[in-house]
């Protein structure tokens, strides 16, 4: 089978490619360059897409024996996804970059590009796992449960999950990975992992917005509208956020304030106790369902016992990290779905992504419109 091998310079993918080409596939590798000026984006573990990335990919590429191409996708990656970043802040959304990342760029350009160069299938050294089912291919979280990527991934289509290779999705742990490379002299063993949003390498996600949309002076008020403070743009928030709310005056109960909801069309910035920031249900939209044979039908009883492996409870994941919560009620249509969780969960914010799961099993991936409690829907 010819494969097109995604080399991001990392210990993931250059180990993902040795085995494809183990395997004996035809691999040819390419490196996306997804930044307009390689050389300012990395910073320690930070960002990727550096001239340093982009070398040890070719090194990598030169160890296995494969060809290696560059393909600059600066441009649509700028696009679809700092763009888009800024876009959904701007209207009160916290947005996911790595999986408008996977979705438009990791799979969707490389998908198309493959496909019209007569490649069979992608390679990428994401940490999930796609196998045969009895009614085709399903994606499924990696053994790896600590370095699992099925969340960003969950917004593949089904002709995506029909041609690509996960070949890390059974490995144990990021150590084995990092043994394998060694032995297989990649010369990346011990390169650090990269981490948060990769187009802000400095991690100063405020900065980085108020450079790009300015600053615009508003209230911060309690839910009942009182003024408690001022904020240099409302964007600057995301539901949940604790630190850093510059407000002088505390709460009447001594407690700590969270964000509760940006208002761009007032400007304002809610804040109020722990206890508001709870929620049980969820509606979200732009749904794709990648598991054609299972329509999210829901247990009636859930177990207190019942962990995430239990292939017949349903389950939902609003944070990549997060933990995935059981799923007592579900409705959908071809372009929305409204769960009702199990219990109550803390700062769910517009913009973040729903995925949900049979067991280890992703059923299907949606952008979070609103979640409250249930009885408060307007």
């Amino acid at each position: 089978m010819r494969v097109l091998a995604a080399l991001s310079g990392g210990v993931d993918s250059a180990v993902a490619a040795a085995r494809a080409v183990e395997a004996g596939h035809d691999v040819t590798a390419v490196h996306m360059a997804l930044s307009s000026s390689p050389q300012s984006c990395r910073m320690g573990a930070r960002g990727c897409c550096s001239l340093e990335d982009s070398v040890d990919a070719a090194r990598a590429a030169e160890t296995l024996g494969i060809p290696y191409y560059v393909w600059d996708l600066a441009e649509e990656f700028e696009e679809t996804v700092i763009n888009d970043f800024v876009e959904q802040y701007q209207l009160g959304r916290t947005p996911n970059p790595c999986v408008r990342c996977n979705e438009f760029v990791k799979f969707r350009e490389l998908a198309e590009r493959a496909k019209a160069l007569g490649f069979d299938a992608v390679c990428t050294g994401h940490y999930a796992r796609v196998e045969e089912g009895p009614n085709g291919k399903q994606l499924l979280r990696a053994r790896d449960l600590l370095k699992d990527q099925s969340y960003v991934l969950a917004v593949m289509g089904e002709e995506e999950l029909d041609r690509v290779i996960l070949p890390l999705g059974d490995v144990t742990s990021k150590t084995a990975v990092r043994e394998e490379a060694e032995a297989r002299g990649l010369g990346v063993s011990n390169k650090p992992d990269s981490y948060d949003i990769c187009f802000i390498p400095d991690g100063d996600t405020q900065g980085f917005l108020r450079a790009r949309l300015g600053e615009n002076t508003g209230n911060i008020v309690d839910p009942d509208g009182n003024v408690l403070g001022t904020h240099r743009g409302y964007f600057e928030y995301t539901v949940g956020q604790r630190k850093g709310l510059g407000i002088d005056r505390p709460a009447e109960d001594g407690k700590p304030r969270y964000v509760l909801e940006t208002r761009p069309s007032t400007n304002e910035v809610v804040v109020g106790s722990a206890t508001l920031l709870s929620i049980d249900t969820v509606r979200a939209n732009e749904l794709t369902w990648l598991a054609t044979d299972d329509q999210g039908e829901v247990l009636t009883e859930i177990s207190q016992e019942m962990g995430t492996d239990d292939d017949q409870c349903l389950y939902a994941q609003m944070r990549a990290h997060g933990r995935a919560i059981p799923v007592v009620g579900l409705e959908k249509t071809t372009e929305t779905v409204k769960i009702r969780l199990g219990e109550m969960v803390r700062g769910i914010a517009a913009g973040q992504s729903l995925v949900i799961y049979r067991g280890n099993r992703v059923l299907a991936h949606a952008v979070i419109e609103f979640a409250r409690r249930e009885g408060e829907w307007k």
